[in-house]
C-alpha cells in the first residue's frame, strides 16, 4: 500500500531539496508546497521507472564518469580546432551504430554519451534497438568511430550493467 502511494521516496526526498534550494528560504508554506509537489511527481512517473536498474560494478560506474569528463574536455579542443582553425573542410556523417547493449538505461546512457561528447549527437534509436544513428561533425572513417565508441563506452556500460 505504502510502495503504491510512496513509489520513489529518495526521489520525492531529492526533489523536495532542490526545490528548496532553488527558493533560497525555507518557510513552512514553502516546504508543504515542494513536499506536494514533490510526492506528486514522484509518483506521476513512477510508471516511467519500471525497469529495475542494477549496477554490477559500481566502481566501473565512476570510473566511466571520470572517462566521460575528460573525452568532453577533449572533444571541445578538437571541435575548436577544427571550427577556429584553417582546415575548414568538415565532413559530417549519419552513422548507424550497431549495439549490443540490452536495456532501456544503458542504451539511454549511451546515446547520453554520444550527444555530451562535442561533435556527435545521438539521433534516433531503431524501432528493435538494434542501432543507434550518430550524427558526427567530422567523421574521416565511420568504422573507426564505430570501434572507438565501443570500446570506450559501450565495453564499460555492458561491464557496468553486466548486459
Amino acid at each position: 500500500m505504502i510502495k503504491k502511494l510512496l513509489p520513489a521516496p529518495w526521489l520525492a526526498l531529492a526533489l523536495l531539496i532542490v526545490w528548496l534550494l532553488l527558493q533560497n528560504s525555507i518557510t513552512m508554506g514553502l516546504v508543504v508546497l515542494g513536499s506536494i509537489l514533490s510526492l506528486a511527481i514522484a509518483w506521476y512517473t513512477s510508471r516511467a521507472r519500471e525497469e529495475e536498474v542494477h549496477l554490477h560494478k559500481p566502481f566501473r560506474a565512476i570510473q566511466y564518469f571520470f572517462l566521460l569528463l575528460v573525452d568532453i574536455v577533449v572533444a571541445n579542443f578538437k571541435i575548436a580546432g577544427l571550427i577556429i582553425g584553417y582546415k575548414r573542410r568538415l565532413s559530417p556523417a549519419l552513422v548507424e551504430f550497431p549495439l549490443e547493449l540490452t536495456g532501456q538505461v544503458p542504451i539511454t546512457i549511451l546515446a547520453g554519451t554520444i550527444s555530451l561528447t562535442p561533435g556527435t549527437i545521438s539521433s534516433e534509436i531503431s524501432r528493435d534497438r538494434k542501432y543507434l544513428l550518430i550524427h558526427a561533425l567530422n567523421v574521416d572513417d565511420t568504422d573507426a568511430m564505430i570501434h572507438d565508441i565501443k570500446h570506450r563506452y559501450e565495453r564499460r556500460l555492458k561491464e557496468i550493467f553486466g548486459c
